[in-house]
């Protein structure tokens, strides 16, 4: 039988297992991907919801086509105010209840996270070559 003394750092181990988890699940599990639309002029189009997070959170697009991202922001979290594009030198302001439309043109091929102002809300736009 386990003294006392094991038994609490069993328990400590398990829930620090639990935890650690959870943690990999959030920021590499598996993500909402998106349905891009065509919309006239063959700009690929998506409407992205913030709160708390992207909603979806992955969008795949096609490389040298136009791009056009409606993010409406539900929430007044001071995290998601901005978005930024890193890779694309695109970074946005993103008033609450309101739809703020990105549009640019990605020029190369690959994977780019976008995120919030303060880095914590994160999504993926992966480009696919042309």
């Amino acid at each position: 039988m386990l003294s006392r003394f094991d038994a609490t750092q069993l328990a400590v181990l398990v829930i620090g297992i639990v935890f650690i988890a959870l943690i990999l699940w959030y920021f590499f599990g598996a993500r909402e991907r998106t349905v891009v639309t065509e919309g006239e002029g063959g700009v690929q189009e998506v409407k992205i919801t913030v709160k708390g997070g992207y909603s979806p959170d992955l969008i795949v697009v096609k490389q040298g086509r136009p791009v056009r991202l409606a993010f409406y922001r539900d929430e007044t979290a001071s995290c998601s105010e901005q978005v930024i594009f890193g890779d694309f030198g695109v970074a946005r302001a993103l008033p609450a209840f309101k739809t703020t439309t990105i549009e640019f043109v990605p020029d190369k091929a690959g994977a780019f996270t976008f995120t919030c102002g303060m880095n914590m809300i994160r999504g993926k736009l992966v480009v696919e070559p042309a």
